[in-house]
């Protein structure tokens, strides 16, 4: 098959069937308003409705998992009712949408907090800054959870999985990548801990297997995903052995028969990416025996190479969604892509974010 067969090719994804494989991957904008989804959020994703799938930007759970200026949340009835305008005009547009459920754990900041520390497994600190309203601060060392607070928070997943329902969307994709709680929870350079959700690869992975637990349960295991980045080595993450982690977390993660897994792993190494870690995403792929969607520098001809070999079943583009609210007709008649303005990727102006041209 060319390439416009093999990405216009339609698949089942759960509960769902996407009419191709061109998705739009979960990317931060800071548009929201006091942490509600606004009319403009509206208007940008729906003229990104034509994606085979639309994940949403990394949306906070709690009030304790919130830590970007600008980002929304789930967790309110008002967060709710703004979700709700997006997906309805989403649909109307003949769109399919998921929500990226998100704690940021370690890389929130006391700002966000009532002053006080933002939370991790570990007394660890993150490297960088949190992004606060006041602008880019360090990051703090964060308090170490109890069991019970571990066990509030699967519980606070599933509360956001039936709020994420009633807005209307289509499924939820479980955030377990990008440094984030989950993903701090993951890797042996942010988790010291010595209970059962420390040490072992068994260990550090129940988290994970909790929240994907708690959130099958809250609405159904075919309208979940979950989100890993294996080698995406920002903030000081990191692992001794991300293919040894890897295996067992896709092995775990089959036995719930999830809509899907989605990779966040460059084919382009670059400043997140460490080149000297060989890719974990074939490694998931041999372990995971369900639908596979990976993200991180692909253009058409890889893509179409990606799924042609079986690497993964369907792409998710970042960047290239951003400038170009037409992509997959742009890429099935290799027309010119605008090119993104790095300086506009956060809010609040809607110069950026609504006004990137279409082909027509």
């Amino acid at each position: 098959m060319n390439d416009n067969e093999v990405l216009f090719n339609p698949l089942k994804l759960g509960a769902i069937e996407t009419p191709h494989r061109i998705f739009m991957a979960p990317l931060t904008r800071g548009r929201s308003t006091e942490r509600v989804p606004n009319a403009m959020m509206a208007e940008y994703y729906t003229q990104r409705a034509s994606a085979g799938l639309i994940i949403s930007e990394a949306t906070a759970i709690s009030k304790q998992g919130y830590g970007w200026h600008g980002a929304p949340g789930i967790y309110a009835d008002q967060h709710v009712e703004g979700w709700k305008r997006v997906t309805d005009a989403v649909h109307a547009a003949g769109g399919r949408m998921f929500l990226q459920l998100w704690h940021m754990g370690r890389v929130s900041h006391p700002d966000y907090q009532n002053g006080e520390q933002p939370v991790g497994p570990s007394p660890t600190a993150a490297t960088g800054e949190a992004h606060t309203p006041t602008g880019k601060k360090p990051y703090v060392v964060p308090r170490e959870l109890s069991k019970s607070e571990i066990a509030s928070i699967v519980d606070d997943y599933a509360v956001a999985t039936v709020r994420a329902r009633n807005a209307g969307f289509d499924g939820v994709e479980i955030h377990g990548a990008n440094g984030y709680l989950i993903d701090q929870f993951l890797r042996d350079s942010s988790n010291l801990r010595t209970d059962e959700y420390g040490g072992s690869v068994a260990n550090r992975v129940r988290f994970l297997e909790e929240v994907t637990r708690a959130v099958a349960s809250a609405w159904a295991s075919n309208r979940t995903g979950v989100r890993l980045s294996p080698t995406m080595n920002g903030n000081g993450m990191s692992d001794t052995d991300p293919i040894g982690l890897y295996s067992h977390v896709a092995k775990m993660l089959s036995g719930f028969h999830l809509a899907y897994v989605h990779t966040a792993e460059s084919i382009r190494p670059g400043r997140l990416f460490n080149p000297d870690v060989p890719r974990v995403t074939p490694h998931i792929r041999a372990n995971y025996d369900g639908t596979l969607i990976t993200n991180g520098g692909y253009d058409k001809t890889a893509a179409a190479n990606a799924i042609r070999t079986s690497t993964a079943d369907a792409v998710a583009f970042g960047q290239f969604f951003i400038a170009n609210p037409d992509l997959p007709e742009r890429i099935r008649i290799d027309a010119q892509l605008n090119r993104p303005v790095q300086e506009t990727f956060y809010g609040p102006a809607d110069s950026g974010y609504v006004d990137y041209p279409f082909l027509s």
